[in-house]
């Protein structure tokens, strides 16, 4: 469900609403029963309107219930939305579920609650016991991050080749099962402008991103790089990559951002389990309004479902498509300004 002041409750209401949701899959909520009925009502959805909502576990218990009809942001909803992420996630590690969608969660809240992760994604990795690997995918551009929430003065020395290799094997052999993806053509971002030009600009590229390319290339994946980020992303956009490997959050997320915002799909790679998620954050101002998009949720729970049922299949998993390749536009995106 989410952070319960958030519009967690209410894109889930509305995207489980959706006739295409309640084909693909039945959701079991994991919140607070409360809140989800004050979703409804703010959505002014019918009591029996049917929905692909199956059952709403209640996390908290009815001590800790919320006390109005749209709680505050607070360290209470940040510990409500950690232990609704707690169940939810304990119950698709251990196969009671097919697949765990999360709802938007408020990382200043979670901190002060006590749980100094930095997302969704650092907790399931610390649940999994292993690394796992973001990927924001859309139609028509899938990104994927070596490094995520850190300050930029940080990423330079957080980077590594060995991060690098990881990112990119875990994200091929991902678009490989779950996409439908034989070889998957992937692009390596450049952290400099220009690349680096030689070192003129920093010596990232050479230092670490390009040693890494090569291993991957020895390794047998399809992969490109350091490219320059600023003419890369147009390219990968007209079908030239499946994915781009980025150096830091807003490069990855910028462009996606703007292209797919509000049907891309945030999923975490890797993991021993599915998870998506919608690919925007609580909007607080927004809840209890009935106004919040829930297309992105929507998204997510059908990208979920299709991973699931067509994993290992050469069928690739909606929202994402097999990229149309546009003659012409690799060479005409590389040329610098």
């Amino acid at each position: 469900m989410g952070d319960p002041a958030g519009i967690g409750p209410e894109i889930v209401t509305a995207a489980a609403a959706r006739s295409a949701v309640r084909r693909a899959c039945r959701l079991v909520v994991y919140g607070d029963p409360a809140v989800m009925e004050a979703a409804r009502a703010a959505l002014r959805l019918a009591r029996d309107h049917a929905t692909a909502v199956t059952e709403i576990e209640d996390v908290m218990g009815g001590a800790a219930r919320a006390r109005s009809r749209h709680p505050r942001p607070g360290r209470a909803a940040g510990e409500a939305a950690f232990r609704y992420l707690e169940a939810a996630a304990g119950a698709a590690h251990a196969g009671d579920c097919d697949a765990l969608v999360t709802a938007p969660i408020n990382k200043y809240w979670l901190h002060r609650a006590g749980h100094t992760y930095d997302g969704h994604t650092g907790y399931l990795a610390e649940l999994a016991g292993r690394p796992a690997v973001m990927m924001l995918a859309g139609r028509r551009l899938r990104v994927i991050l070596v490094t995520t929430h850190i300050a930029h003065a940080d990423v330079s020395s957080a980077l590594t080749a060995a991060r690098i290799r990881q990112a990119a094997r875990v994200a091929d052999a991902h678009l490989r099962r779950f996409h439908g993806l034989a070889r998957p053509r992937l692009a390596v971002a450049a952290l400099n402008p220009h690349a680096g030009e030689g070192g003129l600009f920093g010596d990232e590229e050479k230092r670490t991103i390009a040693p890494a390319v090569r291993a991957l290339a020895r390794a047998g994946l399809q992969v490109e790089g350091p490219l320059p980020a600023d003419t890369l992303f147009a390219a990968a956009a007209d079908g030239d990559y499946d994915a781009v490997v980025c150096m830091y959050h807003d490069q990855a997320l910028i462009p996606v951002k703007l292209l797919e915002f509000g049907r891309a799909v945030n999923v975490s790679m890797g993991l021993p389990f599915i998870r998506t998620s919608p690919d925007h954050g609580t909007a607080y101002e927004l809840a209890g309004t009935g106004k919040a998009r829930a297309d992105s949720m929507a998204e997510s729970m059908l990208a979920a479902a299709a991973m699931s049922s067509h994993a290992g299949s050469a069928k690739a998993a909606r929202p994402d498509r097999e990229p149309t390749r546009r003659k012409g536009t690799r060479e005409r995106r590389r040329m610098k300004r």
